[in-house]
């Protein structure tokens, strides 16, 4: 498996984390149709799989994140739910990349 394949891939232990810390529910609708494996930072971006880049999302609200005009919107609720969760959360550190200094 690639290396950057890996870092963004979210783990099964990962997913479990990220799940109880959203209730077991999607963080925009609180559907209990959600699952935690919505990429923040879009995976095909470098984005990785780790808790401060994935969240719950129900089917309906990750396919509206993912290809609909209300992204935007959806992007800075995400944005200002993880900030609430982890205060030292940088965006920065959520991408893959090669090289890291």
């Amino acid at each position: 498996m690639h290396k950057q394949t890996k870092a963004t891939s979210i783990s099964k232990s990962v997913k479990c984390a990220v799940y109880e810390r959203d209730g077991y529910r999607c963080i925009i609708c609180e559907s209990s149709q959600g699952q935690p494996n919505a990429h923040y930072i879009a995976r095909s971006q470098g984005g990785l799989g780790i808790e401060e880049n994935i969240v719950t999302l129900c089917p309906s609200c990750h396919r509206e994140y993912d290809q609909s005009d209300k992204r935007a919107t959806y992007k800075e609720f995400i944005r200002n739910y993880l900030m609430k969760k982890y205060p030292a959360w940088d965006e920065n550190k959520l991408i893959y990349r090669k090289w890291r200094f």
